[in-house]
Parts: C-alpha cells; sequence; structure tokens
C-alpha cells in the first residue's frame, strides 16, 4: 500500500455528511470504520487496516486495566461507513461532536489512515509540529 497522503478542505453538511476525495474512494469501495482519535480527530481506516488496529488492541486489552479500557473505549466508538456514489460519507453525530466538525473539515492523509480534523482544532494541535519540518538539522 502506497498509503494515504495529501490535505483537502471540505464541508460537513446539514446531514453529517462529508465528501471524501477522489484521490481516496477507491481504497473505500467496498466500506470503511470510523472512530475515535486520541489527538481529537476521527480516524476513518480501510477494512484491512481496521481490522490490524483492532488485533492491536486486543493483545493489548490481555495486559492491564488500562489495555482494556482503552480497547473498550475505542470499539464503542468505532463504526463501519459507507461511501455513497457521489463519494459523500455520514459522519454520526457523537463523532462529529467528539472531534467539533461543525461546518468547514480538514481531511488529511496519515499514511495508513485518514484523519477529519476540525481546522481550528489542527491548527492549535498539530499544526506547530510542521516547524519540525522547516528546521535545520544539527
Amino acid at each position: 500500500m502506497a498509503g494515504f497522503v495529501g490535505r483537502f478542505e471540505h464541508s460537513v453538511d446539514s446531514k453529517g455528511r462529508v465528501i471524501l476525495p477522489a484521490r481516496f474512494r477507491d481504497a473505500f469501495a467496498r466500506g470503511g470504520f470510523l472512530s475515535s482519535n486520541r489527538e481529537g480527530c476521527v480516524a476513518l481506516w480501510t477494512p484491512g487496516e481496521f481490522e490490524r488496529q483492532m488485533a492491536e488492541m486486543l493483545e493489548g486489552s490481555k495486559s492491564d486495566r488500562d489495555g482494556r479500557n482503552r480497547a473498550r473505549v475505542w470499539a464503542a466508538d468505532s463504526l463501519d461507513v459507507e461511501v455513497d456514489k457521489q463519494g459523500r460519507m455520514a459522519i454520526p453525530a457523537r463523532l462529529r461532536e467528539f472531534a467539533q466538525l461543525e461546518t468547514d473539515v480538514l481531511i488529511m492523509g496519515a499514511i495508513d489512515r485518514i484523519e477529519l480534523w476540525n481546522p481550528a482544532v489542527w491548527e492549535e494541535r498539530v499544526r506547530p509540529m510542521e516547524q519540525w519540518f522547516l528546521e535545520d538539522e544539527e
């Protein structure tokens, strides 16, 4: 897999749907999975990558209570999603609220997944890390 890369600006429509950029759609022809992400965004996974994530969560849940709690929260906030013929997918209200997706949304490739961000949250939490790319190596 080449991975998901790129940044796109879209809007959430009145029905809570977002248009998935055309370059990402083929990977989700058979659907995908949405989940909350610790950084405060919504993650969109291919079925295969979601299976891998579930296996990691299951393995982590065997070791301690924190691992079990992480797995519970992640599983409870995850669900399957379909992309319609117009390239739209519905984002459930609880995930939109979690990620503060109200009108504008940044759809970002994150190599093994796609992330949906509130632009203001992105600017506050993640954008400062872009400075890392501009700094000279010592």
